[in-house]
């Protein structure tokens, strides 16, 4: 099983994950609030790559600790 730092550091890369899920998720709400259509077109798109980033980057984190918790079952550690 990994060190105890290493899952701290698994951990805090996901909360981060988090945040900037949320944060991207509150970008295009108030993308809709805006009246310009070039500034909507462009906060639109901007808060979509940070959803889609933040969510790529958190699944795999979570993917990676899952498969580290099992390959340390599975060696008996």
């Amino acid at each position: 099983m990994q060190n105890a730092f290493w899952w701290i550091r698994q951990v805090i890369l996901v909360v981060v994950g988090c945040f900037f899920f949320v944060f991207g998720i509150n970008v295009l709400i108030a993308a809709y609030q805006l009246n310009d259509p070039f500034t909507f077109i462009m906060t639109f798109f901007a808060s979509n790559l940070i959803i889609l980033i933040s969510a790529t980057l958190v699944a795999g984190f979570v993917i990676r600790m899952v498969r580290s918790y099992k390959d340390s079952k599975n060696t008996g550690e």
